[in-house]
């Protein structure tokens, strides 16, 4: 019996690490946002429906998309983060449903879908257990602007972008408290296997 793990959080909470160390153990991670990237890819259906609804304008040289262009287009317009969405989750849902199959007919023990928008996005009906990965907002902001070179402001409207972390912690099966050191992480994802009974 395959357990299905939604993991979420929200930018700079550590969800990643929490991912990786999943990956450590050797338990099938499925990383929505590389399958977001994979699906946008020259050659893919959703791809020529996100230059059909941005224009050429946001394609480099090398026929990609380029995404920091995009990005700054969709962080501070709803609608057009709305119009993304419409075309490029649904393609990554499906995505990802097949390869969640794959693993639960390998019959691995657990999966885990790495889905920053689980909760937004109404994608708990593809899991069974929810694990949120928290943190409180003063350190999201500091880890964000010191990981990605922003300012307080472009951290801010990226945070702010996102469903609050406190809401989702609310809505999980099990928090992981990441305020502090990966060690700290590590035996709080310990428990939460030995919850669920995971090896």
């Amino acid at each position: 019996m395959t357990l299905v793990i939604g993991l979420t959080g929200g930018i700079a909470s550590g969800k990643s690490t929490v991912s990786s160390m999943f990956q450590e153990k050797n338990y099938p991670v499925i990383d929505a946002d590389i399958i977001a990237r994979e699906v946008v890819e020259p050659g893919e259906k959703a791809y020529d429906q996100v230059i059909e609804a941005f224009g050429k304008e946001i394609i480099q040289d090398d026929h990609k998309i380029n995404r920091p262009k995009l990005g700054s287009i969709i962080f501070t317009d709803e609608d057009k983060r709305n119009q993304l969405n419409a075309i490029v989750h649904p393609a990554v849902r499906s995505r990802m449903i097949s390869k969640r199959d794959d693993y639960i007919n390998k019959d691995v023990p657990c999966i885990v879908l790495d889905i920053p928008l689980l909760f937004e996005s109404n994608l708990i009906n593809l899991v069974d257990k929810t694990l949120v990965v928290y943190v409180d907002e003063n350190i999201q902001l500091t880890r964000l602007m010191k990981r990605n070179g922003y300012s307080e402001k472009e951290a801010s409207d990226r945070i702010n972008a996102q469903m609050p972390l406190k809401e989702k912690a609310d809505l999980a099966d099990i928090v992981i408290d990441n305020n502090q050191s990966i060690e700290k992480t590590k035996l709080q994802l310990d428990q939460v296997l030995q919850t669920w009974n995971i090896d």
